[in-house]
């Protein structure tokens, strides 16, 4: 069990950290989940490979003892809604871990009281704000099982709902190609006027009087 003031680690991280398709495919998963660092992704690849192992190691078993076990482990998955009833060990080694973060409280709260962002149901979820049933839960990591899910909820005293509903109601229509063709008419064409040509008079010619000659 270990000494309660150091807790063995419970993630573990990639082999190759600053591979750089590895970095941005973890950036897109805490953006789609909205998690905050990427030891909570760290965490669900963890949980992950310690189930496959678990699956691993019953299909090197004997018939008679993976039958007696592998129940087990299908019942505990099936439990918080990573498997169906009737799956067997090969789905298990399929599941990735998107799978479990969608278990997570956080992301089933964004799918189901119509948060808009996973980051605005984490902030709803921590600062206590959703209930489970008859508790409040201010962790977004929390697994939701598949029995608890019909129980989220807002908290009585939560104001959230109206204001979720007062942003739907003030939320603009979306734009599309034909009210944006009526809305937009086409400039009306400047007439130009050409400049007035100056009409440049010629110079008078200058007339000579003949002055007669005075003696």
């Amino acid at each position: 069990m270990g000494d309660p003031k150091y807790p063995r680690r419970v993630w573990r991280k990639p082999k190759r950290p600053l591979n750089y398709e590895l970095k941005m495919e973890e950036l897109k998963t805490l953006g789609t989940f909205g998690l905050r660092t990427k030891r909570e992704l760290w965490k669900a690849h963890t949980e992950l490979s310690r189930v496959r192992q678990q699956a691993r190691s019953l299909l090197s078993l004997r018939q008679e003892v993976r039958a007696e076990k592998e129940p087990i482990l299908m019942k505990s998955l099936a439990r918080i809604g990573l498997v169906s009833a009737d799956s067997t060990l090969d789905d298990v080694l399929n599941l990735t871990a998107h799978d479990l973060l969608a278990r997570r409280l956080q992301t089933i709260v964004t799918k189901k009281l119509g948060f808009k962002t996973p980051y605005q149901a984490r902030q709803a979820v921590i600062h206590g704000h959703i209930m489970v049933g008859e508790r409040k839960v201010d962790i977004p990591s929390y697994t939701v099982t598949v029995e608890e899910e019909d129980s989220v909820h807002f908290a009585p005293e939560s104001k959230i709902p109206a204001m979720l509903e007062k942003t739907k109601t003030e939320t603009p229509e979306p734009v599309t190609e034909d009210t944006a063709e009526e809305k937009v008419e086409a400039p009306a064409e400047e007439k130009v006027e050409a400049p007035a040509e100056e009409k440049v008079e010629a110079p008078a010619e200058e007339t000579k009087d003949e002055s007669s000659s005075t003696e």
